[in-house]
């Protein structure tokens, strides 16, 4: 249609209708020429093919419904690209598109999938209260300016595999599954969701704010260089070998928990409000920079035991322990040498390093880190300290001692008073007559 003369190009418009198809693959497309194409067709064409076109000037889409499947694989738009109010009935294609200057989908509603992959966003991006029915894919996409997805509904959720984005993402209030694997943040990023939100291997430069409700959040060898906020609602979350090199919190409402900071690198993490009776701590790099407050961890077993090995009574009182030592202990049993990183000797460490705020679990960490210090043979002088006053924190212990002590010695002098009674010669009878 570029190289029509008027009067051609008014025949070919003259020859559409209203949800029809429109093929302009590879065409340059003015302003002028897109508004006399909508116009030929209501407003409403049906399948669009415009693939490698070229939009020289602003494009305007509001109001436009698109009755069929839309394709703009590898187009190019010079100057604005707003699809703000537009309503797609199909699928939307954008592989590989570049847009120069900024993008609008806010309250765009499209019934079918969006793919975005491979595209390129120069400038701002605004997806913000879009709803997109059966999901969005952006892999590999590149975010130049500032993007937001701010109460967006993604459908059957959101994949940014390997996405970029190069200013702050705001990705709050959004309904759906979001994936941002190996995705790369290089300023400030704020996600949220209400299904699985998942940032495994992704990197983040500046600030990593995540908010979720109700799902779970994969943060498995995430790498943030700012600072790290992790607020959870009745979810869980996974650290497992993330990096965290700025100041850390993860922070929990209702049934909150963290499942693993197995191989973690955080030199200042705070832990608040959490269910950690799962969580796993073994390889923990820094212990000494995470701080414990409020939370729950699981507790041992209490009793007597009773064996053949040194010493041969045992009993113990419940304390507060780490999932790791329960692992261990139950390992230990079938002959399964389990992770390397829950040795007593490494346990010993991560008991010794973890800083809870309450005193009561500080006094269980430090009755357990003797304790793994004891069962990786650290001296006999242990087992006796253990046996007679549990490390100087169980004097309950020594009272037992004493009070056995004493109970024996005075059984002894019973024994000994009773003993010289029955050996006591007689008083000496009158002399027989005879």
């Amino acid at each position: 249609m570029a190289h029509l003369d008027p009067e051609q190009l008014a025949a070919a418009l003259s020859a559409l209708s209203p949800g029809r198809l429109i093929d302009l693959r590879g065409t340059t497309v003015t302003s002028d020429l897109l508004s006399r194409v909508l116009d030929a067709t209501d407003r409403r064409p049906g399948r669009t093919r415009l693939d490698r076109a070229r939009f020289t000037g602003d494009v305007r889409l509001s109001g436009v419904t698109f009755a069929g499947d839309v394709s703009l694989d590898g187009a190019r738009f010079d100057r604005l690209a707003s699809f703000f109010g537009a309503r797609f009935e199909g699928n939307v294609s954008l592989a590989g598109v570049r847009f120069t200057r900024e993008l609008s989908f806010h309250g765009v509603t499209v019934r079918g999938h969006v793919s975005l992959d491979r595209a390129v966003m120069s400038r701002d991006a605004l997806f913000s209260q879009a709803v997109f029915g059966h999901g969005l894919s952006c892999e590999r996409a590149r975010f130049d300016g500032y993007a937001t997805f701010d109460g967006a509904r993604l459908g059957d959720g959101a994949a940014f595999r390997g996405a970029r984005f190069g200013r702050t993402l705001s990705f709050r209030k959004v309904s759906g599954h979001a994936g941002f694997e190996a995705a790369h943040f290089a300023a400030d990023a704020y996600l949220s969701a209400t299904g699985r939100l998942s940032a495994a291997r992704a990197r983040a430069d500046g600030l990593l704010d995540v908010a979720v409700a109700r799902c779970g959040v994969d943060l498995r060898h995430v790498e943030v260089t700012g600072p790290t906020t992790v607020r959870l609602t009745d979810s869980q979350a996974d650290l497992e070998g993330a990096v965290l090199r700025g100041p850390a919190t993860v922070m929990g409402r209702g049934r909150s928990t963290l499942t693993s900071l197995r191989q973690a690198d955080a030199t200042s993490l705070e832990l608040f409000g959490l269910d950690l009776s799962a969580c796993r701590f073994a390889g923990l790099a820094h212990p000494s920079g995470v701080r414990v407050k409020e939370c729950t961890f699981a507790l041992t077993p209490r009793g007597v035991r009773v064996s053949l090995r040194w010493p041969m009574l045992r009993w113990f009182s419940r304390r507060r322990a780490l999932a790791d030592e329960r692992t261990m202990h139950s390992r230990s049993g079938t002959g399964d040498p389990g992770d390397p990183g829950a040795s007593p000797d490494r346990l010993a460490a991560l008991y010794a390093g973890l800083r809870p705020a309450d005193r009561a679990t500080s006094a269980d960490f430090a009755f357990a880190a003797m304790e793994m210090r004891r069962q990786a043979g650290h001296g006999w002088w242990l087992s006796v300290s253990w046996l007679l006053c549990g490390y100087g924190m169980r004097m309950g212990r020594a009272a037992v001692w004493l009070a056995l002590v004493m109970a024996l010695m005075a059984a002894a002098v019973v024994w000994s008073s009773a003993s010289h009674a029955g050996h006591r010669p007689g008083p000496a009878g009158p002399a027989l007559h005879r």
